[in-house]
């Protein structure tokens, strides 16, 4: 390591804070800065190692120095430094359970939050080829291949052998990277009598108002569908109304991990004034990806500071199993279940554990009787577009391999995952493991 790192002072208990993104200062995509930053961070992470089985950035940083000259960053080509950024899906795992040096340490390390300004760099200064915009357009692609003759010719081509050769071989897919069907009744369609439907008959309980707001998120409407009607389902049998809003878009978190932040924002103004209006109504909001709920609990408050809105709404904003889990302690969520799961092999996503909300699912779960769950907190490596690009596709499932061996060997009755693609990720590494989302495990507990 270079001379720059002074030793530090004595470590703070406190917990990890993180900073606002002040993505609209100059600087922050000027060419010195961010080059100089990188260097920085990348130093620090060169002298720690913490970090070497998350993702396929810190070995690649690790295998850029041990190969170089020196042995030390300073030897490592500049140009190098874009091989780490390609590889950082902006799971956070490294900022909230690995790194000693994050804020408010003096050395305030952010690698994540890094990886994204250079994201926003390169987007910035080159764009985006066609199949990154089109994977990261979750809504628009949702909403063309959800016309029902589209829909069936999007899935058999997705079904086929040769409709996946052709895939890779115009649009860089993955021939083995699983990838969602889509559906014409999608789940605003099928739940179409409740989309604005403002019931304000809910009872407050505490920590929650007592009805939600259900954002069914760009999966959920158009690949997996009946994972919101199973969302609704399990709320109507709690006595928790629960609405779709008259209108969604995409979260935004696809167009994050490109570096798109225009995209963002756009998406942001789209969303809010619609959600705040049912905030300041007296609802709670939930979603049932992870990824979705992440986005607006904190990166677009971190964006978006100034934003009033955005910060009601993240107030406001649960995830399904922390939600029933607040009602559970107030004596509010029924336990009048109907039929065990078992034994059931649970993989914590990234995008859930970085919440800081504990392990609800595991817990909500478990209130069922005769019911054991064993998590599982490794990284899927899965992303959401990471995993389905055929270059990283091999790396994506290595880092799945390790989740898939324990679910294996745990030979539980059920193996489940709060992110639906992660789950079918891990599945398909597997030798023997079928998904089903937690939501619906639940709600096959109620017999609902």
């Amino acid at each position: 390591m270079t001379d720059k790192m002074a030793p530090p002072r004595e470590g703070s208990l406190e917990a990890p804070t993180r900073h606002v993104i002040d993505w609209r200062n100059p600087d922050y995509t000027a060419d010195a800065p961010l080059e100089a930053e990188l260097e920085r961070v990348f130093d620090i992470c060169h002298g720690c190692r913490r970090c070497f089985s998350l993702c396929h950035s810190f070995p690649t940083l690790f295998d850029l120095v041990d190969e170089s000259d020196t042995g030390e960053l300073d030897s490592v080509p500049k140009k190098a430094y874009w091989n780490v950024v390609e590889h950082c899906y902006l799971c956070d795992m490294c900022y909230m359970t690995k790194c000693p040096y994050v804020p408010p340490h003096e050395w305030a390390v952010d690698f994540p939050h890094l990886m994204l300004r250079a994201k926003v760099k390169r987007f910035q200064d080159d764009g985006a080829g066609f199949r990154d915009r089109l994977l990261s357009s979750t809504d628009t692609v949702g909403k063309l291949a959800g016309i029902p003759v589209v829909t069936q010719v999007v899935n058999a081509v997705n079904g086929s052998t040769l409709g996946r050769k052709l895939l890779a071989g115009t649009l860089g897919v993955d021939v083995d990277a699983p990838v969602p069907d889509y559906h014409s009744r999608t789940a605003r369609k099928r739940l179409a009598d409740r989309v604005g439907k403002d019931d304000r008959s809910g009872e407050p309980a505490t920590g929650t108002k007592g009805r939600v707001l259900v954002f069914s998120t760009c999966y959920g409407n158009y690949n997996s569908p009946g994972l919101v009607e199973d969302l609704v389902a399990i709320m109507e049998h709690n006595e928790i109304p629960a609405a779709l809003s008259r209108q969604e878009k995409c979260c935004g978190m696809p167009k994050l991990e490109l570096g798109d932040l225009e995209s963002v924002e756009q998406f942001k103004d789209e969303n809010i004034d619609e959600i705040y209006r049912w905030v300041s109504d007296g609802w709670d909001i939930v979603a049932p990806v992870p990824s979705c709920v992440l986005m607006f609990k904190q990166e677009l408050p971190l964006l978006f500071p100034d934003d009033d809105k955005v910060a009601a709404v993240a107030a406001a904003f649960f995830d399904p199993f922390e939600y029933l889990m607040l009602r559970h302690r107030a004596g509010k969520l029924r336990v009048d279940f109907a039929r065990s799961l078992g034994t059931v092999s649970y993989q914590v996503p990234c995008h859930l554990r970085v919440q800081n909300i504990g392990l609800k699912t595991r817990d909500v779960l478990e209130l069922v009787p005769d019911t054991q769950v064993k998590p599982i907190e490794r990284c899927s490596g899965h992303d959401g577009t990471y995993a389905v690009k055929k270059e990283y596709s091999a790396t994506s499932r290595k880092i799945a391999r390790p989740v898939a061996r324990a679910v294996d060997a745990a030979a539980a009755d059920e193996f489940t995952s709060d992110c639906p693609m992660a789950a079918e990720q891990i599945a398909s590494v597997s030798e023997s493991a079928e998904s089903t989302h937690p939501l619906q495990l639940l709600r096959k507990a109620y017999g609902v």
